[in-house]
């Protein structure tokens, strides 16, 4: 089975590539595309729930506050990475994949003018298809900086 299949039991096994760090409540992977780079995901350790009202209020809260921890994370290493680094956005949105994930997008000023204050969602749909924004070597030294970023505040929460 490909790992993309169960991405929750392919973290939990250690076979998902793209994971970051683990979290109290979740799983922490950069995106498989990367056209906004930093893209990533955080997936509930509850394969079965498929909305957030399905995980019991303190799963809830905790995974909503490893979502705030991982956009920290990931805002502070594109910061670091790209001066042109504007914001983040945070969704939890669930109309595809019927399992709990958020997805922490930053933002750059040097995006396309008509999309750069618009959801991103309103980019073609061929940048999710497009062989050159996939995850690869070259968003090494990012990833590195992610998951660094992303250990230390775990490890200031412990």
């Amino acid at each position: 089975m490909d790992w993309r299949e169960d991405r929750i039991g392919s973290a939990a096994r250690g076979e998902n590539p793209t994971l970051l760090a683990t979290t109290p409540a979740g799983y922490a992977v950069i995106g498989d595309v990367q056209f906004l780079p930093g893209y990533s995901v955080l997936l509930s350790r509850v394969p079965d729930a498929t909305a957030l009202a399905d995980l019991p209020r303190a799963e809830r809260v905790q995974y909503l506050a490893d979502v705030d921890l991982l956009a920290t994370a990931v805002e502070r290493a594109c910061r670091a990475h790209d001066p042109a680094f504007r914001r983040m956005n945070i969704e939890i949105l669930g109309n595809t994949d019927a399992f709990v994930h958020a997805h922490i997008w930053p933002r750059y000023e040097w995006e396309p003018e008509d999309i750069v204050r618009k959801p991103v969602w309103m980019y073609d749909a061929s940048h999710w298809r497009d062989p050159a924004h996939e995850l690869d070597a070259r968003h090494d030294a990012l990833r590195a900086s992610i998951t660094a970023e992303l250990n230390a505040l775990l490890a200031s929460e412990a």
